[in-house]
Protein backbone atom coordinates (compact mmCIF):
# COMPACT_ATOMS: atom_id res chain seq x y z
CA UNK A 1 0.00 0.00 0.00
CA UNK A 2 1.63 3.24 -1.08
CA UNK A 3 0.67 6.56 0.40
CA UNK A 4 1.15 8.83 -2.59
CA UNK A 5 0.85 12.60 -2.26
CA UNK A 6 0.40 12.45 1.50
CA UNK A 7 3.26 14.61 2.74
CA UNK A 8 2.07 17.56 4.79
CA UNK A 9 3.77 20.94 4.89
CA UNK A 10 3.32 23.23 7.88
CA UNK A 11 5.00 26.47 8.93
CA UNK A 12 5.76 26.18 12.66
CA UNK A 13 7.58 29.56 12.83
CA UNK A 14 8.42 32.42 10.47
CA UNK A 15 11.72 30.71 9.61
CA UNK A 16 10.62 27.05 9.48
CA UNK A 17 8.99 24.57 7.12
CA UNK A 18 8.01 21.16 8.49
CA UNK A 19 7.49 18.32 6.02
CA UNK A 20 5.93 15.14 7.43
CA UNK A 21 5.44 11.96 5.42
CA UNK A 22 4.58 8.39 6.42
CA UNK A 23 6.03 5.49 4.41
CA UNK A 24 4.85 1.89 4.18
CA UNK A 25 8.39 0.65 4.88
CA UNK A 26 10.64 0.19 7.92
CA UNK A 27 12.90 3.10 8.79
CA UNK A 28 16.17 1.34 7.93
CA UNK A 29 14.96 1.00 4.33
CA UNK A 30 13.74 4.60 4.10
CA UNK A 31 17.07 5.76 5.58
CA UNK A 32 19.01 3.59 3.13
CA UNK A 33 17.08 5.02 0.17
CA UNK A 34 17.61 8.54 1.57
CA UNK A 35 21.39 8.17 1.99
CA UNK A 36 22.68 5.84 -0.76
CA UNK A 37 23.83 7.67 -3.93
CA UNK A 38 22.57 5.05 -6.42
CA UNK A 39 19.18 5.05 -4.70
CA UNK A 40 18.96 8.85 -4.41
CA UNK A 41 19.34 8.97 -8.21
CA UNK A 42 16.08 7.00 -8.44
CA UNK A 43 13.90 9.40 -6.40
CA UNK A 44 15.46 12.85 -6.05
CA UNK A 45 14.41 13.91 -9.57
CA UNK A 46 10.73 13.92 -8.56
CA UNK A 47 9.93 12.74 -12.11
CA UNK A 48 11.16 16.08 -13.46
CA UNK A 49 14.51 15.19 -15.00
CA UNK A 50 17.59 13.03 -14.62
CA UNK A 51 19.83 13.06 -11.56
CA UNK A 52 23.36 13.41 -12.91
CA UNK A 53 25.15 13.78 -9.55
CA UNK A 54 24.37 12.17 -6.20
CA UNK A 55 27.44 12.54 -4.01
CA UNK A 56 27.13 11.61 -0.36
CA UNK A 57 29.95 11.57 2.20
CA UNK A 58 27.74 10.42 5.07
CA UNK A 59 29.73 11.51 8.12
CA UNK A 60 29.74 14.56 10.36
CA UNK A 61 31.61 17.22 8.39
CA UNK A 62 31.08 15.28 5.15
CA UNK A 63 29.55 16.94 2.12
CA UNK A 64 26.65 16.02 -0.11
CA UNK A 65 25.65 17.29 -3.55
CA UNK A 66 22.73 16.43 -5.84
CA UNK A 67 22.34 17.73 -9.41
CA UNK A 68 19.48 17.16 -11.83
CA UNK A 69 19.05 18.13 -15.47
CA UNK A 70 15.48 19.08 -16.40
CA UNK A 71 14.42 20.61 -19.71
CA UNK A 72 18.06 21.42 -20.48
CA UNK A 73 18.61 23.24 -17.19
CA UNK A 74 20.89 22.04 -14.42
CA UNK A 75 19.55 22.31 -10.87
CA UNK A 76 21.94 21.63 -8.01
CA UNK A 77 21.95 21.62 -4.23
CA UNK A 78 24.76 20.90 -1.79
CA UNK A 79 25.44 20.91 1.91
CA UNK A 80 27.34 19.53 4.84
CA UNK A 81 26.37 16.95 7.43
CA UNK A 82 26.29 18.34 10.99
CA UNK A 83 24.87 15.38 12.95
CA UNK A 84 24.08 11.78 12.05
CA UNK A 85 22.43 9.00 14.02
CA UNK A 86 22.10 6.09 11.56
CA UNK A 87 18.47 5.17 10.78
CA UNK A 88 17.21 7.96 13.06
CA UNK A 89 18.53 11.47 12.43
CA UNK A 90 20.37 13.55 9.85
CA UNK A 91 21.12 17.23 10.38
CA UNK A 92 22.63 18.98 7.37
CA UNK A 93 22.86 22.30 5.62
CA UNK A 94 21.31 22.78 2.18
CA UNK A 95 22.21 25.42 -0.39
CA UNK A 96 20.52 25.93 -3.75
CA UNK A 97 23.27 26.44 -6.31
CA UNK A 98 21.18 28.95 -8.30
CA UNK A 99 20.85 31.56 -5.56
CA UNK A 100 19.97 35.01 -6.94
CA UNK A 101 22.75 37.58 -7.26
CA UNK A 102 23.35 39.37 -3.99
CA UNK A 103 22.24 36.44 -1.82
CA UNK A 104 25.21 34.92 -0.01
CA UNK A 105 25.47 31.18 0.52
CA UNK A 106 25.14 31.81 4.27
CA UNK A 107 21.91 33.78 3.76
CA UNK A 108 20.56 31.19 1.32
CA UNK A 109 21.44 28.10 3.32
CA UNK A 110 18.90 26.16 5.32
CA UNK A 111 19.54 23.83 8.23
CA UNK A 112 17.55 20.64 7.71
CA UNK A 113 16.78 18.11 10.43
CA UNK A 114 15.44 14.78 9.16
CA UNK A 115 14.07 12.35 11.75
CA UNK A 116 13.03 8.77 11.00
CA UNK A 117 10.65 7.05 13.43
CA UNK A 118 9.02 3.66 13.02
CA UNK A 119 5.74 2.27 14.30
CA UNK A 120 4.49 -1.17 13.27
CA UNK A 121 6.85 -1.36 10.28
CA UNK A 122 5.84 2.08 8.96
CA UNK A 123 8.17 5.05 8.99
CA UNK A 124 7.38 8.67 9.65
CA UNK A 125 9.94 11.02 8.13
CA UNK A 126 9.90 14.58 9.42
CA UNK A 127 12.12 17.16 7.77
CA UNK A 128 12.35 20.48 9.60
CA UNK A 129 13.80 23.13 7.29
CA UNK A 130 15.13 26.21 9.09
CA UNK A 131 15.76 29.20 6.81
CA UNK A 132 17.76 32.31 7.69
CA UNK A 133 14.60 34.44 7.83
CA UNK A 134 10.94 34.66 6.80
CA UNK A 135 11.79 36.09 3.36
CA UNK A 136 14.01 33.07 2.60
CA UNK A 137 11.42 30.64 3.96
CA UNK A 138 8.68 32.23 1.87
CA UNK A 139 10.91 32.13 -1.24
CA UNK A 140 11.31 28.38 -0.75
CA UNK A 141 7.53 27.92 -0.40
CA UNK A 142 6.85 30.19 -3.40
CA UNK A 143 9.33 28.24 -5.58
CA UNK A 144 6.79 25.46 -6.00
CA UNK A 145 8.80 23.14 -3.80
CA UNK A 146 5.75 21.35 -2.46
CA UNK A 147 4.69 19.72 -5.75
CA UNK A 148 8.21 18.46 -6.44
CA UNK A 149 8.63 17.32 -2.84
CA UNK A 150 5.37 15.32 -3.00
CA UNK A 151 6.56 13.51 -6.13
CA UNK A 152 10.03 12.93 -4.67
CA UNK A 153 8.54 11.49 -1.46
CA UNK A 154 6.32 9.15 -3.51
CA UNK A 155 9.39 7.93 -5.40
CA UNK A 156 11.37 7.62 -2.14
CA UNK A 157 8.66 5.29 -0.87
CA UNK A 158 8.80 3.23 -4.08
CA UNK A 159 12.59 2.91 -3.76
CA UNK A 160 12.40 1.96 -0.08
CA UNK A 161 9.75 -0.68 -0.85
CA UNK A 162 11.93 -2.11 -3.65
CA UNK A 163 14.64 -2.85 -1.06
CA UNK A 164 12.46 -5.35 0.83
Amino acid sequence: MTTSGTATVTLPTDEQILITREFDAPKHLVYEAFTTPELVKRWWNARRGVVTVAEIDLRVGGAWRHVMVSDGFEVGFHGEYREIVPNELIVSTEVYEGLPDGVSEEEGATLNTATFTETDGRTTLKILVRAANKVSRDAIIDSGMEAGMQDAMDLLEEVALSLR
